[in-house]
């Protein structure tokens, strides 16, 4: 996702003491390779978890017009294939698809896993299918996460930061103002507590494990200057993924959250905070669209993420991309519709984008023309997307890609801690060696 507040970081792969393992779903690089290849091919499958849906929504909706659009103008055509979040994000769908050979031609990636692809060999290099100036149109370190040696592997198609929904009436019957708006992480779990009640909890966060879980869990890390990899070296055994850890588990503890989301999961505000069942919940900027679509009397705030004692600032910056299957049907054909679809330059094109991101769905747009054209359209001048753009953008930082192994052990490390109870001292030391033993052989694309 990318880094509006950092500079751009083009480190490339380097060789040393690295060796491709193969994916946590036990995806290997051969495996990823082997899907058919057959360059005249004039259809092409395009897996996503938006459309065509069985349930109608803007997000599907604009799904099935890019599409549409595309195959009245080409001979090659592109069919979308909707797969429920469920399997797509938290299940192994696209793993196993691709281990099988059976990849789609096109499909959307996370950085949270991109290097699982992208080491395999399995992703195709779109520099070469971008128009001119489409680059250079994307915001500083956009692309970073999705880029190898200086090659673009994947466009991304939004950027989603996040921060603290909560429930306006619920505050003002707990007699807070805005002005005692929780900002440390003693302030939050104090207030969580006079929120939560027999019929509500007072806050919430994800407890599913998944590339999910360990996105909304990393501004925590970071806030207390804390991180993953390092030259090629653990630094997760510290006291900021001990205090994050801890944050997290004391939630649980004190029973101040619950162990499972109604709904959609934890990101899904309409089923859970304006439903009643919580009353903060941390999620994305996505939750904005959602709320007005499906709550729309839902009266909420937001504010960002609370911080830890002496902690800075940070949200992570989340968001999917376009990917292609280097071994698919027709490569060259289904990148030519990904540039087409997110990098065009033209009025249509700029367009487009913006209505992904401010009309089907609320994201920061990655590329500088179409926040200017949201802009131009009244999106981002006004109410919790101003403060999106103005107060959370500026604290962004990019949803970090590690390989499967580093992610693992991470998320072992927040399930075992949140759920389980575990001490967070030997949680952190113990996902700190797993991943060191890893790094001692890796070989791919630069953890960043």
């Amino acid at each position: 996702m990318a880094k509006p507040a950092r500079s751009t970081d083009h480190r490339t792969s380097r060789p040393s003491r690295r060796a491709i393992l193969g994916s946590a779903a036990g995806a290997s690089a051969a495996a990823l390779l082997s899907a058919c290849r057959d360059d005249s091919a004039d259809e092409l499958s395009f897996w996503n978890f938006y459309g065509p849906s069985p349930t109608p929504s803007p997000t599907s909706d604009w799904f099935t017009a890019v599409t549409d659009e595309w195959n009245r103008n080409n001979t090659v055509k592109v069919r979308p294939r909707f797969i429920a979040n469920a399997a797509y994000i938290n299940g192994n769908t696209l793993q196993t698809a691709f281990s099988s050979g059976a990849g789609p031609d096109i499909f959307l990636l996370s950085p949270g896993d991109f290097l699982r692809y992208q080491n395999g060999g399995a992703l195709l290099d779109l520099t070469p299918y971008l128009p001119e100036g489409a680059r250079a149109d994307y915001v500083r370190g956009a692309l970073d996460t999705r880029t190898v040696d200086g090659r673009i592997y994947a466009l991304p198609m939004e950027i989603e930061p996040l921060v603290i929904y909560y429930d306006q009436r619920a505050f003002e019957k707990a007699h807070v103002a805005e002005g005692d708006l929780p900002k440390t992480w003693d302030q939050f779990l104090s207030l969580a507590s006079k929120l939560t009640t027999g019929s509500r909890f007072g806050a919430m966060f994800e407890t599913l494990p998944g590339y999910y879980q360990n996105f909304v869990w990393y501004p925590f890390l970071w806030q207390g200057g804390g991180g993953a990899v390092e030259d090629d070296t653990s630094v997760f055994d510290s006291a900021a993924a001990r205090n994050a850890l801890g944050f997290w588990q004391e939630t649980q503890r004190r029973h101040l959250a619950p162990k499972s989301a109604l709904g959609g999961g934890s990101g899904d505000t309409p089923s859970n905070l304006a439903a009643g069942y919580c009353a903060m919940q941390q999620s994305g900027i996505w939750a904005v669209a959602d709320l007005k679509l499906q709550a729309p009397k839902f009266d909420y705030g937001i504010f960002p993420l609370p911080l830890p004692d002496g902690g800075k600032p940070v949200t992570a910056g989340g968001g999917w991309a376009f990917a292609v299957n280097a071994r698919g049907k027709n490569p060259q054909a289904a990148a030519k519709f990904v540039a087409w679809a997110l990098a065009a330059t033209d009025r249509a094109g700029v367009d487009r984008a913006r209505k992904w991101n401010t009309v089907a769905k609320t994201n920061l747009p990655p590329r500088t023309s179409v926040r200017k054209a949201a802009e131009e359209h009244g999106a981002f001048t006004s109410g919790v997307l101003k403060t999106f753009a103005t107060e959370i953008a500026p604290t962004l930082r990019a949803e970090p890609r590690y390989p499967p192994e580093v992610y693992k052990a991470i998320s072992d490390a927040i399930q075992g801690t949140q759920l389980s109870g575990k001490d967070t001292k030997r949680a952190a030391r113990e996902a700190s060696d797993i991943i060191d033993n890893f790094l001692l052989t890796y070989r791919g694309g630069s953890i960043l």
